[in-house]
């Protein structure tokens, strides 16, 4: 997988245009590493998880583990983001 290189504050706007695969499994890298922003399982789990809708197998995998880590709640609370982000872009 190609990677790349953005600053932080980017990567909601890459996100958003197209929905970019890439652009949402750094955002949940981001999250769940503490890179530029605080650490935040349940954010991070739902970058993962819409980067997995866009094809990125690679999320699937972060995303099962980080939800391993978390509550059901917690899972729940990542589900109900993911959906509400789908839903406006």
């Amino acid at each position: 997988m190609a990677r790349f290189d953005v600053a932080f504050q980017e990567m909601p706007a890459l996100a958003v245009q197209g929905g970019a695969a890439d652009a949402l499994f750094e955002l949940g890298l981001a999250y769940c590493s503490g890179r530029d922003v605080d650490v935040d399982l349940v954010e991070a789990h739902k970058w993962f998880n819409l980067a997995a809708l866009r094809g990125n197998s690679e999320a699937k995998r972060y995303r099962s583990e980080l939800a391993s880590e978390m509550s059901r709640a917690e899972i729940g609370q990542a589900q109900r983001r993911a959906r509400e982000w789908l839903a406006v872009h």
